[in-house]
């Protein structure tokens, strides 16, 4: 692809930079000025000015700037481009390897687009292509067209797993058949898939004649590999793949039901990879953790699942003697304290009277109790200690002296011992020290190596029986058992045959020790025995329950996932095909298995390592950006600063300087005498406007409303025709100015076609000279609304007028107003503009009243003579202005009612309607042009 910054389409172009000095100098030279000749009988004057002087040549700085011009349409031919990408491919198939990895999901989308643009490039140059994703169960490596490319590209999907690219390279050997390619492109992850990781070397065994890397910059790179439930804290282990500068992540710990409880943070310095966060939360909380992820990635890799594996343990801890302060470590509990201390929390028993301390144990609900060297236990402890196992307790025993002379008949212990003791080595025995043999392939320990250099010399011996070696965990070399266990319903009891302490054996001093009895913890209940009895636990296989995507969420479709055995160490195995992430078992229980191994690093792809040269490429970000248009703008805007500067030095400006002058003196002069005008002389309040205002309406169209002396009702009022204004701007071509509130009793009305009257009655009532004014308005032509605003209270009048129908009355009973009638289903208002049927306000159950169109065409209303057929008068009870009111943000100051969105929407559409019929009169109703209309249509 080899995507190259920034570069030239026509390079050839820059020659013309060379003649930038040439062209300096011929800029530079000013042709002379035509020469003026005085007016002989002004010539006195021209002695008597001053000669203006014409350089030699321009000034250095506009030389400098059309310079600047010159270079700018050179640079603008020769067609600069940024991003701009090589599409040339060499001959003979293209393979397209592609890493379609947990590592991909962050920046997919651009892996996709760089793909197809490798696509476009083999189909314009007739080249087939083989296209293959490393993380896909199957391959087909055939070449073919790009229309088949494209169809793989479209089906593809980042996977929650490590590439197999080994896979991925044997299948395209195959596919070539000995073919050589032309074009390699690895679109790649940038990370090791294994420490060993050849795939570059691998394909230059292909010996392709071009080898490309091409990777992201891995910032978005970053994985969970552990997580230790500690003393105090979770510790989380990170490693990312880009490490040059520092970063700090926050860690989410969520429950089972994908709510956070918990919060840390990993911080990465500059040049660091691999860090470690914490978590800080009490026990009981960690324990409720599910999953730990960082926030704001979404990919499988930033997601670190946990299972009851990973809950820390409350263990208690019982000893048959007391500790010795001086000789720790011959104390049975010494070593198992060391042990368990990083991964459990351990409880001692405040009192050595086991007939105490045990029922003080077992009221904690411990997870496991360890017994070392205990032999006899006081009677009423047996019931309850087995009661707490078979509901899913662990007990643990260490043999001893003690153990050793207690009865066969020990309802506590996993197998029938013998009495008394087996001893290697002594003067009585013959039989050497004996060593540990490889452990089985089931039970806890399945997995483990074989430990070298541990030594048995005691053991206390099982009796023989059928199902001994079922019951066996591990075992010396001898074949006489190690670790013994019986499962007692939901519980379990295990037996060490050896002490606690070094006497007896090398075991409590190696490091299997520790791991033999932190893998036998794990298998407890994390929250202690439970109140129902549970059935055995066993080590069959387990079904995927819940898979991780690749953007790192549980998901139930499980695909070909295949069961997963529990007696691997599954911290120490990555997911494959087969077991993907997830979580596997069943609601009741399930186990982990995470994307990586424990302490897994992320390593970035060596080139080097390839053999050959390797050309390496960054993924497609933004497209191909030409500079040609911006400098074209650039030079024209240089070309206007010339041109500007030249009619400015050749007095272009001045010669129009002392008007503009002038014209400034004089609205200063204004503004001064207009401050200092007495107070005595400012214009009176009763005053009409004055004809500025009369012409900025008379130019414009306004809606208007009463001004009736109320704050609430004025205010009203105007945010209704302001939202009425903004509505027929948006929906018309009728772009009113803003409303005006006029004073009926001294504004000139004849300005506005119509006006907003809202009824109050407590404002005043207006004077007989007002109401000869609206009805000498009305005969003019002009139209008044009145808005009752209260068809919501005359709902429970029971038909008698309401406070403000009667101000309405008295008002009307002083005009000269026609007969009225609800408007007619067939009005011109009902389809003016739109079709309506009502016309409702904030509320809906009021008609609109007009003039009765009867009386209109006998002529008896003299309302109507200069009208156009436009009543002069409405009457509305929906309280119109209350729909259409909004706020300075644009929202509804009212609710209509009901509460309707629709109806406020059917309110606007009244107000336009309205508007169009006062505008345009009876237009619509007009019939007289529809004949010819339907003969030109061709009807």
């Amino acid at each position: 692809m080899n995507a190259l910054p920034f570069a030239f389409a026509n390079p050839a172009v820059l020659f013309a930079l060379l003649s930038l000095p040439v062209i300096w100098w011929l800029l530079r030279l000013t042709p002379p000025r035509p020469q003026m000749e005085a007016f002989p009988p002004l010539k006195i004057l021209a002695s008597v000015l001053k000669r203006e002087e014409t350089p030699a040549q321009s000034p250095w700085w506009l030389t400098l700037l059309r310079i600047l011009l010159a270079a700018a349409v050179i640079f603008a031919l020769a067609d600069p481009v940024v991003n701009q990408r090589s599409s040339t491919l060499a001959t003979g198939p293209m393979v397209l390897l592609i890493d379609n990895s947990w590592a991909s999901a962050a920046d997919w989308q651009r892996r996709m687009d760089t793909a197809h643009a490798l696509v476009d490039d083999a189909e314009a140059q007739d080249v087939p292509v083989s296209t293959v994703f490393t993380a896909d169960r199957n391959h087909d490596a055939t070449p073919a067209n790009a229309a088949t490319a494209r169809e793989k590209l479209a089906a593809a999907s980042p996977q929650p797993l490590v590439p197999d690219r080994r896979r991925a390279l044997q299948a395209i050997r195959e596919s070539l058949g000995g073919t050589t390619p032309g074009t390699v492109a690895f679109i790649s992850d940038g990370v090791k898939s294994y420490d060993t990781d050849t795939v570059l070397a691998d394909l230059a065994t292909l010996k392709p004649q071009d080898l490309r890397l091409i990777e992201g910059d891995g910032t978005e790179t970053i994985a969970l590999t552990t997580a230790t439930n500690g003393a105090d804290q979770m510790t989380v282990s990170a490693s990312r793949l880009a490490g040059t500068n520092a970063a700090s992540y926050n860690l989410i710990a969520q429950d089972g039901q994908g709510r956070p409880i918990a919060s840390g943070s990993l911080a990465f310095a500059a040049g660091q990879t691999d860090v470690s966060g914490t978590i800080a939360a009490p026990f009981e909380m960690r324990n409720d953790f599910a999953r730990i992820s960082i926030e704001g990635q979404a990919s499988a890799g930033s997601v670190h699942l946990l299972d009851d594996g990973f809950k820390r343990r409350r263990v208690a801890l019982l000893t048959g003697e007391a500790g010795d302060d001086f000789q720790p470590l011959l104390s049975p509990l010494y070593y198992i304290n060391r042990a368990l201390q990083p991964y459990a929390d351990l409880i001692e028993p405040k009192v050595p009277d086991l007939a105490q301390s045990i029922p003080e144990i077992l009221a904690g609900n411990p997870s496991v109790i360890i017994m070392a060297d205990i032999g006899r236990l006081p009677a009423e402890t047996y019931e309850p200690l087995q009661r707490w196992i078979a509901n899913g307790g662990t007990l643990i025993r260490f043999a001893g002296p003690r153990l050793a002379a207690a009865p066969a008949d020990d309802p506590l212990v996993p197998v029938i011992l013998r009495q008394g003791e087996r001893a290697f080595g002594g003067a009585l025995s013959w039989a050497e020290p004996q060593p540990l043999a490889d452990f089985p392939a089931f039970g806890p320990f399945a997995g483990m190596a074989r430990p070298d250099g541990i030594l048995v010399k005691r053991q206390v011996l099982a009796e023989p029986t059928p199902d001994l070696a079922e019951r066996t965990w591990a075992s010396l070399a001898d074949g006489t058992p190690l670790v013994t266990v019986r499962n007692v319903n939901g519980g379990r009891i295990v037996l060490f045959h050896v002490s606690a302490e070094a006497t007896w054996s090398d075991l409590p001093i190696s490091g299997h020790f520790v791991e033999m009895l932190r893998r036998i913890v794990q298998l407890s209940r994390s929250g202690g025995a439970s109140a129902e009895t549970g059935a055995a636990t066993t080590a069959e296989a387990l079904p995927p329950f819940r898979l991780l995507t690749a953007e790192g969420v549980l998901s139930t479709e499980t695909g070909d996932a295949k069961p997963l055995d529990p007696r691997r160490d599954l911290s120490k195995i990555a997911s494959t095909f087969d077991n993907p992430p997830g979580l596997y078992g069943s609601e009741d229980g399930f186990t982990a298995l995470n994307l990586l191994p424990a302490g897994a690093k992320l390593q970035r792809l060596d080139p080097a390592t390839a053999g050959m040269a390797v050309a390496r490429d960054s993924l497609i970000g933004e497209k191909a950006w030409s500079a040609k248009p911006a400098l074209f703008t650039l030079a024209f805007l240089l070309l206007v600063a010339d041109t500007l500067i030249v009619l400015f030095m050749g007095g272009a400006f001045a010669r129009r300087l002392r008007p503009a002058a002038g014209a400034a003196m004089i609205l200063v002069a204004a503004f001064a005498a207009s401050a200092l005008m007495p107070m005595g002389e400012a214009r009176a309040d009763d005053s009409k406007p004055g004809d500025d205002v009369i012409m900025e309406r008379l130019n414009n169209t306004h809606l208007a409303y009463v001004i009736t002396g109320e704050p609430d009702v004025d205010r009203m009022s105007e945010q209704g025709l302001n939202g009425l204004t903004d509505y027929l701007t948006y929906r018309t071509t009728l772009e009113p100015s803003p409303p005006v509130g006029v004073d009926i009793s001294k504004d000139e009305l004849s300005l506005f076609p119509i006006i907003y009257w809202p009824i109050s009655a407590s404002a005043p009532m207006p004077s007989t000279s007002t109401i000869s004014r609206i009805d000498a308005y009305m005969r003019a032509g002009g139209t008044v609304l009145f808005d009752t605003r209260d068809q919501f209270s005359a709902l429970d009048t029971s038909g008698a007028p309401t406070a403000n129908g009667e101000r309405l009355q008295a008002i009307l009973g002083n005009l000269d107003i026609p007969p009225l009638e609800p408007v007619p289903t067939d009005h011109v208002l009902t389809k003016s503009f739109y079709l309506l049927s009502n016309f409702p306000g904030r509320y809906s159950g009021s008609p609109l009243w007009i003039e009765a169109r009867q009386d209109a065409r006998n002529g008896s209303s003299a309302g109507t003579q200069s009208g156009d057929g436009v009543s002069p008068i409405m009457i509305t009870g929906n309280d119109f202005a209350g729909a259409w009111a909004i706020d300075a943000n644009g929202a509804a100051v009212l609710p209509t009612v009901p509460p309707d969105e629709t109806q406020r929407d059917y309110a606007f559409r009244t107000g336009v309607n309205i508007m169009m019929y006062m505008l345009t009169g009876n237009y619509k109703a007009d019939q007289v042009h529809i004949p010819a209309l339907l003969e030109r249509l061709g009807q």
